[in-house]
């Protein structure tokens, strides 16, 4: 392969790696602004809380004040979902599940300012803990 080519297979590899992180640029900075409703740039262990009261309710179909599996529909391993799940009885009571929204939250607060920014959700910790708010 010529020169001329692999400058242009470059240059297209680098333009579909800036549009999927333009993409994934929008999709947090859109999640932040569901997530804020003080509009002040960050999400506290509250507005967190507040939407993952929201969420449990909206998944929690059946009535019985719990989650199972499969009303979770995937947003954790069976391994988080084991962890999450202190007397093992195969769900999350809403307590549950909110202590496994401050779990996340804390771990993507390396900073410990009480607060997450856009990057700190975009970290792996973020994101995960956007996967049990949305």
């Amino acid at each position: 392969m010529n020169n001329r080519l692999k400058a242009v297979g470059l240059a297209a590899v680098l333009a579909t790696a800036c549009s999927f992180s333009q993409v994934s640029l929008g999709r947090t900075a859109s999640s932040l602004q569901g997530l804020d409703p003080d509009h002040d740039g960050t999400v506290d262990i509250n507005e967190a809380k507040t939407a993952g009261t929201a969420v449990f309710g909206r998944l929690e179909r059946d009535h019985d004040g719990t989650l199972d599996a499969r009303e979770l529909k995937g947003r954790l391993s069976a391994n988080q979902f084991a962890a999450a799940d202190p007397d093992h009885d195969g769900t999350l009571t809403k307590d549950e599940y909110l202590a496994l929204v401050e779990k996340h939250f804390k771990a993507a607060d390396p900073d410990n300012d009480g607060t997450l920014d856009a990057k700190e959700l975009r970290s792996r910790h973020g994101r995960e803990l956007l996967r049990l708010l949305k």
